[in-house]
């Protein structure tokens, strides 16, 4: 066996690093800054978990699915995140995603008719309140969508997605440019 190291380190660069905002009167989207994404799932048996998230969770609780989560919020240590899935355990099991969900958040009064025009989820407000998240497709892409105040919205998409996502929400905003 070889005792060879590399000194190799890979530099991370945040995907939409070089995306400017886009702003209107009507529509604005913005690239978020890279945190922490947490995908915590629950056993099958876990009982109030999400109550136990939302008191456990430095940073914003979304819903992405039955007995699954987002905990979405600034950049967790190693040793943050490891005592956060060591109190986790044995309800449930955290898997960081860090490096591998991106966050574009998009905003305004126009923002429903803009995101309508990808997918066939109800956005009024009425429907879709401050708060709520759905999975669900924009495009051909898949992602999570919440609601953080009337007229604004986050999308969290793949890392290999997100220049294809901005590019399509750009394409979806330029009639309200």
């Amino acid at each position: 066996m070889s005792d060879f190291k590399s000194d190799f380190r890979p530099t991370l660069r945040p995907v939409l690093g070089t995306k400017e905002e886009i702003s209107s009167a009507a529509v604005k989207l913005s690239p978020m800054p890279e945190g922490a994404i947490i995908h915590v799932l629950a056993a099958p048996d876990a009982s109030d978990i999400e109550t136990r998230l939302r008191s456990l969770a430095k940073g914003d609780v979304r819903a992405v699915s039955p007995d699954q989560w987002f905990i979405v919020g600034e950049p967790l240590s190693h040793a943050e995140m490891k005592a956060l899935f060591a109190t986790l355990e044995p309800q449930a099991t955290g898997v960081d995603q860090s490096q591998g969900r991106v966050r574009i958040r998009i905003e305004g009064k126009m923002v429903e008719r803009v995101l309508a025009k990808g997918t066939a989820v109800d956005l009024s407000l009425t429907a879709f309140p401050v708060g709520h998240s759905a999975t669900t497709l924009i495009g051909h892409i898949a992602a999570h969508l919440t609601r953080l105040d009337a007229q604004v919205f986050e999308v969290i998409v793949l890392r290999g997605f997100a220049e294809s996502m901005w590019d399509d929400l750009v394409r979806m905003s330029l009639e309200f440019n």
